[in-house]
């Protein structure tokens, strides 16, 4: 026998549907660590290396790559490997993660711990979210322009530096027969920016002073931490693509 499904009135439909949306669009972020427009963007401009989530029939697809933001288009482009199966989620809800300075901080950076000794570790840490659907390149010449931009980019500083032409021409036809182009359309972007913001000037200082002192890592959160002091009076707001 045939089994009867039932089927749901059309507006409990659409409420499911609406809300499943406006879930989409919820995220934890308090205000001190949303960063401005302009601080996003920026990020936005110079992010590199990533982690591409995209949702497939078959679940979740994750691959490690580096992306280019292409500022006229709003998007970023990359390339994966040909037997990759990542390309072949051509069209589906994508996000790229990008994260930046991060690491431990130890309640003993904080001046409080001798005060009242109410203080607990925490992980500082940034974060740029690029969400969008996925396009697939399977073009050699539309593979080629990506690898030289990308090549361009990251070879800028070098010297000398080295140049997709400088290889034999036949070799590179080669290697770009083995991989295809991706490309993420950004459709919203969310950043995150945890560095101490919501702790007393006198903890911020400690936490600068202390990992100032630590491995290069923690270096560079100490200099994010400075950078980001809400004393400052930079104006905070989430960026959105």
């Amino acid at each position: 026998m045939f089994e009867l499904r039932r089927q749901e009135p059309p507006v409990l439909v659409f409420a499911q549907a609406l809300i499943r949306a406006v879930l989409r669009w919820i995220v934890y972020l308090p205000p001190k660590f949303a960063p401005s427009a302009d601080d996003t963007a920026a990020a936005l401009a110079r992010a590199g290396f990533a982690q591409l989530v995209t949702h497939a029939p078959s679940g979740l697809i994750v691959t490690p790559l580096p992306l280019l933001y292409d500022r006229d288009r709003h998007a970023l482009v990359g390339h994966v490997a040909r037997a990759n199966p990542h390309w072949h989620a051509d069209g589906h809800e994508s996000v790229a993660i990008f994260t930046g300075a991060q690491g431990y901080v130890s309640p003993n950076l904080y001046a409080t711990k001798a005060e009242t000794g109410k203080v607990v570790p925490t992980w500082n840490y940034e974060v740029l979210n690029a969400y969008g659907p996925l396009t697939v390149h399977d073009d050699p010449d539309w593979v080629r322009e990506l690898v030289t931009r990308l090549t361009d980019r990251h070879e800028a500083d070098r010297d000398p530096s080295w140049h997709v032409t400088d290889a034999p021409d036949t070799y590179i036809r080669a290697q770009l027969n083995a991989i295809v182009g991706v490309e993420v359309v950004i459709e919203r972007v969310e950043a995150k920016a945890k560095m101490s913001q919501n702790q007393p000037a006198r903890n911020r200082a400690g936490v600068v002073a202390g990992l100032a002192a630590g491995s290069p890592p923690d270096q560079a959160v100490a200099e994010r931490v400075a950078a980001l002091d809400p004393d400052r009076g930079s104006t905070k707001a989430n960026g959105r693509g």
